[in-house]
């Protein structure tokens, strides 16, 4: 296990904390792409689309030459991510679904109940090499009209599994407190979850690693702690780079007592070894929520970042692993 250690912060420029290989382009410093209010969570690129993020006014497009819009107003919509057809699957808290739209804008929804039950407000997703889709169902402020529940009754914040017959299976319960982001890695072996139950005292700020089987279920006994951001702001959206290391963004720049009275878990990207937690690595954010992160640009080696609403990028030396474009 390991915990969050007390970090120097510099926004202009990354490099490596510990390792012997930087994880960022030497020199590389923090870009605002767009500005507050475009990018609240996402971010999901495509080579013709450009960036799309989930903003203020719907979901937000970042094009290829730099000009921002809004791609689908009023979308409620929080994680994206391209499927390998290149239609885009939106979680929806708002209408508490899950939906996927087509490259000719059309719209389907693949769930919206569970055992009959309404989510609780569906977060972020991952897709494996069978074009399973995964996705967490958290629900962050009121806790009325939560309808998932686990078999004693108690409401539960889990991970569920969409096929592509579309059926859908709750492949993690209570082995998390509150599921938020979610990613398999490149040979399905692995599900990686953060646990991130902010707002309660003493609540899960922690990723895990699950090993994941063949047929998509999760062993439950096989729970790994990789990183614990202990009072501090926890872990939210996760990617990966083809060496395998998990880009998590987390933490806060300013305490948020009494849940996170952490002073010295910063807001920013988290780089972490899958295997061991150890921390490879700390890009800080300047504006708080540093909510999640995507690759993206031709050689899929810049890093874009939401952070307090703006769209941020900056330089890896590694390309991305993403699901679109093959």
């Amino acid at each position: 296990m390991n915990r969050a250690l007390p970090l120097v912060v510099v926004f202009a420029a990354a490099g490596p904390v510990q390792g012997d290989e930087p994880i960022f382009e030497s020199g590389a410093k923090l870009k605002v792409e767009a500005e507050k209010g475009s990018a609240g969570e996402g971010p999901a690129w495509d080579p013709k689309l450009g960036i799309l993020t989930s903003g203020q006014k719907g979901i937000h497009r970042l094009s290829i030459d730099g000009k921002s819009s809004v791609y689908r107003e009023k979308a409620g919509t929080n994680g994206l991510l391209f499927d390998r057809e290149g239609r885009l699957v939106c979680c929806e808290p708002v209408l508490r679904r899950v939906t996927r739209i087509d490259r000719d804008g059309n719209l389907s929804v693949l769930t919206d109940k569970f055992d009959g039950k309404k989510y609780n407000q569906p977060n972020d997703l991952t897709i494996d090499s069978k074009n399973r889709i995964y996705f967490s169902d958290p629900r962050y402020g009121s806790r009325e009209d939560m309808q998932q529940r686990d078999a004693s009754g108690k409401t539960i914040e889990s991970v569920y599994r969409i096929d592509p017959d579309g059926k859908v299976t709750r492949v993690i319960g209570r082995e998390v407190e509150r599921a938020n982001g979610v990613l398999v890695s490149a040979d399905d072996k692995y599900l990686f979850v953060a646990d991130n139950n902010n707002d309660a005292l003493g609540g899960a700020r922690k990723l895990y690693r699950f090993d994941l089987k063949p047929d998509g279920t999760v062993d439950s006994k096989s729970r790994k702690l990789l990183y614990d951001w202990g009072k501090g702001r926890g872990p939210d959206g996760v990617k990966q780079d083809q060496l395998g290391r998990l880009y998590v963004a987390g933490g806060l720049n300013k305490p948020n007592p009494p849940a996170e009275p952490a002073t010295d878990v910063k807001g920013g990207i988290y780089v972490i070894d899958p295997q061991t937690g150890k921390l490879l690595a700390f890009q800080g954010v300047p504006t708080d929520e540093v909510t999640n992160c995507a690759f993206g640009c031709d050689d899929l080696k810049t890093l874009y970042i939401t952070g307090g609403g703006t769209l941020y990028s900056i330089r890896t030396t590694t390309a991305g692993r993403v699901v679109w474009p093959k």
